[in-house]
């Protein structure tokens, strides 16, 4: 077969290139999958989870607490019936006050989920255990009550 750069025939040259084995890939895809679970964010902490299955686990639980960590006077405005206050711009790296038991389950929210979802990652790495990111209030399906 003729070499496309210089014109010269090669002995043992073939037009056809072998893509490598499954084999050859099995070990390459195995570090990938591993790379994903260990590095790829599975394990943050908390979970976000939709409003309705928000909606769902308040009425068929007990003991969990709604944590709204908008500024206080977004919280006077309007907020989930039964709800706390406390802004994520408090939430640090102890355990707070107000939130005494690390394993209860918290339902965490803001104005739009940006908030919510920094809260909780600060939660989750304080220690606190059952910390459920809910998005925002401004699409919640359930009642918002104000300050009377």
């Amino acid at each position: 077969m003729k070499h496309k750069n210089c014109g010269m025939k090669h002995k043992g040259m073939t037009s056809k290139r072998r893509a490598p084995g499954k084999r050859a890939l099995a070990p390459v895809m195995a570090l990938i999958i591993a790379a994903a679970f260990l590095f790829g964010g599975c394990d943050a902490g908390y979970e976000q989870i939709s409003q309705d299955e928000a909606m769902q686990i308040m009425e068929e639980e007990t003991g969990y607490l709604i944590l709204d960590v908008r500024r206080p006077d977004e919280f006077a405005e309007g907020h989930i019936e039964g709800a706390i206050n406390v802004p994520n711009e408090e939430i640090a790296d102890e355990v707070l006050e107000e939130l005494p038991d690390k394993d209860q389950l918290l339902l965490v929210y803001c104005r739009t989920g940006r908030r919510s979802k920094e809260a909780s990652e600060k939660l989750a790495k304080i220690g606190y255990t059952n910390v459920y990111e809910i998005g925002g209030i401004n699409t919640w399906p359930g009642t918002i009550v104000t300050e009377d």
